[in-house]
């Protein structure tokens, strides 16, 4: 529950003011936490001059005083650390550290969600890459492989894809190394769950500018979704229940490219009311 230590308050109604669920009140001058329709989004210890505010709930370590220095990123920085992320495909021989994968991890755990929901959760895998890059593809290539058995008007646009993940799987026999096009030799995969689209959406978004801050590089594979995604088999070894919803998979690594200069966009469309 959250709690105020009537000490340190002062009564001077930021939290009361700033709290969108209207569940604090001043009593006696002091503020009071009725912990009734509170969503523990921590706005009132955010909030609060005195650093009167705090929850049993989560860890208070997690709490930082603000400052400038650490706190504050140049918008111009900003926009070109944007510009010029690329998804990388192409990954030196070279482990990711755990420690890393943790702050990816820790940028998504503190990403916004819907109602403080904190609904997204995450699996890494590393031990277990090569037998799921398998998995995947074996799937890709049954799915491939149905489709084309069964092609109509509704499924001949997906022709290209399918044909494209049967000789995925095949190359890959042939060569499991040159031909791994699920996960391109990277030595880490991080996959982001949650049943909110928008929410595993959003932290994934922070991941991976985490990702690119720390020298390492990703790509989001639509692919193991598609293979994944109500598949039994794949979804037991990575210890999911079957109604659990993948939202993104970050494959991870040491990028084995080095690019120059940002690429150019179409024209953002955009209706000013």
């Amino acid at each position: 529950m959250m709690k105020v230590d009537k000490e340190k308050c002062i009564g001077c109604s930021l939290c009361v003011n700033d709290c969108i669920v209207r569940d604090i009140n001043l009593v006696n001058g002091k503020a009071n936490i009725n912990n009734i329709t509170c969503i523990k989004c921590g706005h009132c210890i955010a909030v609060c001059p005195r650093n009167a505010v705090s929850t049993n709930e989560y860890k208070m370590e997690d709490v930082k005083e603000y400052n400038k220095e650490e706190f504050e990123v140049n918008e111009e920085n900003l926009l070109n650390f944007i510009k010029f992320r690329r998804s990388i495909r192409n990954f030196k021989d070279k482990d990711v550290e755990n420690e890393k994968l943790q702050k990816i991890i820790e940028a998504g755990r503190f990403t916004q969600t819907g109602s403080n929901s904190q609904d997204v959760s995450y699996v890494v895998i590393k031990n277990g890459i090569d037998k799921l890059r398998e998995m995947i593809l074996e799937s890709l290539s049954q799915m491939g492989q149905e489709l084309l058995n069964n092609l109509n008007e509704e499924t001949i646009k997906f022709k290209t894809y399918a044909e494209m993940w049967v000789k995925m799987y095949e190359d890959y026999k042939v060569n499991p190394k040159k031909g791994d096009r699920v996960f391109f030799n990277a030595p880490a995969v991080v996959l982001v769950i949650s049943n909110s689209q928008v929410n595993g959406a959003l932290a994934s978004s922070n991941m991976e500018l985490m990702t690119n801050a720390l020298g390492l590089g990703t790509f989001f594979s639509g692919f193991f979704i598609r293979a994944a995604q109500g598949n039994k088999k794949i979804m037991d070894y990575l210890g999911l229940d079957e109604s659990k919803q993948i939202v993104t998979c970050m494959v991870i690594g040491y990028p084995n490219i080095k690019y120059l200069r940002t690429t150019p966009r179409k024209i953002a469309e955009i209706s000013w009311m």
